[in-house]
Formats: C-alpha cells, sequence, structure tokens
C-alpha cells in the first residue's frame, strides 16, 4: 500500500487540546538540559516547526502578497506548529544596496509589479517598510499567534538554495565571505534581542561545496556562535553540518569548544534525495534501515552525546506522486518518533513572488495552497500532527515509561480494544500502555495478560488473554525491523504480518510484504514501531 492510497482513507483528526498542548510561550526563553530543548520552568518544548522563506531574491517573506500577515501566522498556529524556522539571506543586514530598501522597492527591482499591487491590498503597513522592518512584522505576528521564531541564516547573497558551486556554500565563496557573516549574525541577534518568542538563531544553512573542510568549520562556527550569543543570550545557537546539512561526523572525536552552555543544539537536514535513486531502485525494508542507520551514524550519535539535534528539514511532495518520497515518509517519521526529535518541516509556502528566474511559483512540498487559503494535504497534517506533541523529556515523565505502537505510514498507534474485538488504530493521543515481552514475544497490555492475538491470513487481529500461545508471539523482522510476524501458521506455511485493513483502522494479519529483497513493493502498511512513551493520554486521565 503507498503513502498515495493512504491520502484517500477516512480522516481521523486529532482534538484541538491535543493539537496546541506543546505551545510553551509563556515561559520563555529556552535553553538546553542535556539531549532536551527546555523553557524556563524545566519543562521539556518540543520544536513542532515549519520553514517560511525569506532568503529567495527578493528578501521578503514569501506569501506577504497572498493574505494578511495575520492570516498566515494564525493558520500556521491552528495548525498545530508551534515555531517556524524563518530564513533570511545576510545581505539584507550588510549589503550597501539591499539593507536600505523598502519591500516596495525590492519587488519593483525584481519585475514583481504585480506582487506590489497585491502586498499594497492585503498588508498595506508592510510595503513601505525596510526589508529588515517587514521581516520584524512578521515576527511580531507570529508572536501574536503564539508561535516561537528560530532565525535561519539560508544564504548570503538571496537566491533559490542550494548549489553545491553556487558561490554560497562555505565560508570563503564568492558570496561567502566570513567577516561579513559575522556581522550579519551580530546585526540579528542584536535587532532580535527582547524579542521573546525569537527562541533561536541558526548559523548557516547546508554548508556545502568543494572548499568544505572541519578546520574551517570549527574556526568559523565557533566565532559565529560567540558572536551570536554575546549580542543576544536568550537565544539558542544552532549549528549545522557538511555535505548539505547531512554529516557531523566531525563531532564524534571533537566538540566544539564554546565560552557558555546550555544554549547551544545542531541540526541535521533528511530527504529523499538526499540519497538519489535509493528509494525507487532499492527494497524499502533494506534501504529504511540502511540510510536511518546512516542518518544516527552521521549525526543521530549527537543526541547519545548529550546534545539537542533538531531536524530542521525534511518534507516531500505533497501530490502523492513521488514514489521516493511516498517510501521515504513512514521511514523518516518511525526515526522522529522513536528519538522523540525536534523537528522543522520544509515547508509553508503555496507559492513564491519568484523562484529561478520563474514568477509565482507552485510549490509542491507546500503545508499551503497556492494561494495560501486552504491546505494542500489535509490528511498529511494529519499524520504529521502525531508527532506535534512531546513523548517525553524532563517534565514530562507523567506515567511509567511504556511502549507505543506507532504506524509511521497513518500517524496512529494501536488502541485497546475488548476481550475478542479487533485491534484498531486511533489517534496517539488515546493510546494505552503497550510493552514487548521478549520472553513470550507478546505484545501486551500493561502489566496485564492481554495481549493481541493473530487469527489467519486476512482475519482481524484481536485482544486475547491466551499470551503465550502462537497467536500472540509476534518477531520483528525484514531488515527494515518493523514488520510484526506472528508465529502462527497458516495453510501453505505463509509469514503473517500485521496490517492494516482496507478501513484504514483495523489491524489484520496479511502475508509480510518485501521479504525477497525486492525493489517492485512497498511493505509500508506493515511498518510499526515500538516508540518508548513517559506522557500521559486521554485514556491514562479517564
Amino acid at each position: 500500500m503507498k503513502f498515495f492510497n493512504i491520502l484517500l482513507l477516512p480522516l481521523v483528526f486529532l482534538s484541538p487540546t491535543f493539537r496546541i498542548c506543546n505551545h510553551q510561550a509563556s515561559a520563555l526563553p529556552l535553553s538546553t538540559d542535556g539531549r532536551w530543548i527546555i523553557n524556563e520552568d524545566g519543562r521539556r518544548v518540543k520544536l513542532a516547526c515549519v520553514n517560511w522563506p525569506g532568503h529567495v531574491d527578493t528578501m521578503v517573506i514569501e506569501g506577504l502578497n497572498k493574505q494578511p500577515v495575520d492570516a498566515i501566522t494564525a493558520k500556521i498556529s491552528s495548525l498545530g506548529f508551534n515555531c517556524v524556522r524563518l530564513t533570511y539571506a545576510i545581505y539584507m543586514l550588510t549589503n550597501e544596496t539591499s539593507n536600505n530598501i523598502t519591500v516596495r522597492e525590492s519587488l519593483h527591482s525584481n519585475g514583481l509589479n504585480e506582487s506590489v499591487a497585491a502586498i499594497s491590498v492585503h498588508n498595506p503597513e508592510i510595503i513601505d517598510l525596510l526589508l529588515i522592518d517587514a521581516f520584524k512584522a512578521v515576527v511580531d505576528s507570529l508572536s501574536r499567534n503564539n508561535v516561537m521564531v528560530i532565525l535561519d541564516n539560508h544564504i548570503s547573497k538571496p537566491e533559490w538554495c542550494c548549489g553545491r558551486e553556487d558561490g554560497n556554500g562555505f565560508f570563503g565563496d564568492l558570496y561567502f565571505n566570513p567577516d561579513e557573516w559575522i556581522k550579519g549574525l551580530t546585526e540579528m541577534a542584536t535587532k532580535f534581542n527582547g524579542v521573546t518568542n525569537v527562541i533561536g538563531m541558526s548559523l548557516r544553512n547546508e554548508l556545502r561545496g568543494p572548499r568544505e573542510n572541519t578546520i574551517d568549520w570549527f574556526k568559523y562556527m565557533q566565532r559565529g556562535a560567540e558572536a551570536v550569543h554575546e549580542a543576544n543570550k536568550n537565544v539558542i545557537v544552532i549549528m549545522s553540518g557538511l555535505n548539505f546539512d547531512t554529516d557531523l561526523t566531525f563531532l564524534i572525536n571533537q566538540t566544539v569548544n564554546l565560552s557558555f552552555k546550555g544554549k547551544h543544539a545542531f541540526e541535521v537536514h533528511w530527504y529523499s534525495f538526499s540519497n538519489p535513486g535509493e528509494w525507487n531502485s532499492g527494497n524499502p525494508n533494506q534501504v529504511c534501515r540502511r540510510i536511518a542507520g546512516n542518518v544516527m551514524r552521521k549525526a543521530g550519535f549527537l543526541l547519545g552525546q548529550g546534545f539537542p539535534l533538531f531536524m530542521s528539514e525534511f518534507g516531500i511532495d505533497q501530490r502523492g506522486v513521488n514514489i521516493e518520497d511516498n517510501r521515504y515518509f513512514p521511514c523518516v517519521l518511525s526515526v522522529l518518533a522513536k528519538l522523540d526529535m525536534d523537528w522543522a518541516l520544509w515547508t509553508l509556502q503555496g507559492s513564491y513572488y519568484t523562484r529561478q528566474g520563474q514568477i509565482g511559483t507552485d510549490e509542491t512540498y507546500s503545508v499551503l495552497s497556492y494561494d495560501w487559503v486552504s491546505v494542500r494535504n489535509q490528511t498529511f497534517l494529519t499524520v504529521l500532527s502525531s508527532l506535534q506533541s512531546p513523548l517525553r523529556g524532563p517534565g514530562i515523565e507523567e506515567v511509567t515509561r511504556y511502549k507505543m505502537i506507532y504506524h509511521p505510514l497513518t500517524g496512529k498507534c494501536v488502541l485497546i480494544a475488548n476481550v475478542g474485538n479487533p485491534v484498531t488504530l486511533g489517534p496517539c493521543n488515546k493510546t494505552e500502555a503497550w510493552f514487548y515481552n521478549e520472553v513470550e514475544l507478546a505484545l501486551m497490555k500493561g502489566s496485564l495478560t492481554f495481549c493481541i492475538e493473530a487469527y489467519g491470513d486476512g482475519q482481524a487481529a484481536k485482544l486475547g488473554i491466551i499470551c503465550g500461545g502462537p497467536s500472540s508471539k509476534w518477531t520483528m523482522i525484514s531488515s527494515s525491523m518493523m514488520q510484526l510476524s506472528s508465529q502462527l501458521v497458516t495453510s501453505g506455511n505463509n509469514t503473517l504480518c500485521l496490517d492494516v485493513g482496507s478501513d484504514g483502522r483495523t489491524l489484520v494479519t496479511n502475508q509480510c510484504l518485501c521479504l525477497d529483497g525486492s525493489p517492485k513493493c512497498d511493505p509500508e502498511s506493515q511498518w510499526f514501531k515500538l516508540v518508548t512513551s513517559t506522557r500521559k493520554t486521554i485514556s491514562m486521565n479517564s
């Protein structure tokens, strides 16, 4: 079953209370405690962000020609995002031509007369502001809607990002003067000192190119971090890696040397095209395990070292037509859920003023539709919302550790049922506490002897009480280690795996998919992840 097929299934919406429970703006600023980001009360805050660009040619935050800024920021909040990674170009602050022009002048200089007219209608108070003041107006609007902001230096010279040899990739490149970069970071940090919803600053997006090396990375990233912290001690400084922010392995044996503590984190990016062709040509079980393992080896190890790791970019073509994206997405969600990571989805904008010379370009990875009025794919957002609230961390130790049986393709979790009734999927905030008894290979409900039982090929899995028999034994199989195989022997000795029925809700056992290594299969409907949580759920409260 492909991700595109799942998009057509009936929706199970999360309650409004669940959507906003991770908003923590009342206890800012934020800091770090080991691998966690915490508020002033010492409680974990999970960053569930969306990217919103302002670094492209015009250096105007996208979408102001489509909707009033307050309408956009209210929409962001209503969709359950508690923060925005707001991108900008260094030239907005340092270039003599760019740092003293208005929104109107910038759009005119890029031949965007229609955008000038549209912003004059939707955001008349912004059209004649200087670029930096328009940027600040967006930050203020996000604050009014209780949305935190990470200021992300995406690029120096404004343009679409990123090319390996575009002159913007690494320190010393044509457009990437380190001293100018430090000056821009300092000015940005200073301008937003005291703006409480600005909780972080990402030093540079996707370092890359033939000049990249670890000596200069340590030299300049440490200088940048110190400059930002000196100018604004409230923000968390976020450092990116090499090779388009996919590689932080150089930190395994050498850590950054900073004068401050509790105020820095790292970021990583992961797309299907980070590994071109692999999701299409390889067996999804094998590809997921290999690439997820590489992400852990190249970046995830930092969590074990006690540093926050922020997946600041990931995303898919939300039309459901890209087979690589459709296979990749449940895999990345399984990793985000297992690690309970902070993240920022790419991306918000339904369209661009101009991108790579094309006016009004559509963005198929976007949350919002082309007109910025509605969402592009509601089911996608419902799946994503399963990861918007924290599962564990400081202040979230509300109950004894338990397992959620998470189904990444749908963003749902296995719910409890009455004995003898089919087990179903539902919102993860309603899950019961499960645990995996490795002696009896049983998925059991709490400390009670209730367990999930298989009954045969194509039949519903049910909650039973005969734990320890063949029908209740389950083994994690396949390369992905996300397919739960039943030990029940059926005619023909077919291997059965837990799966989702045709209603998108009832769990059944079907023949296991993709065990032969074939690339022409889709096992994602059979992927389940046992995810640790200490969060009290609705069912536990009741």
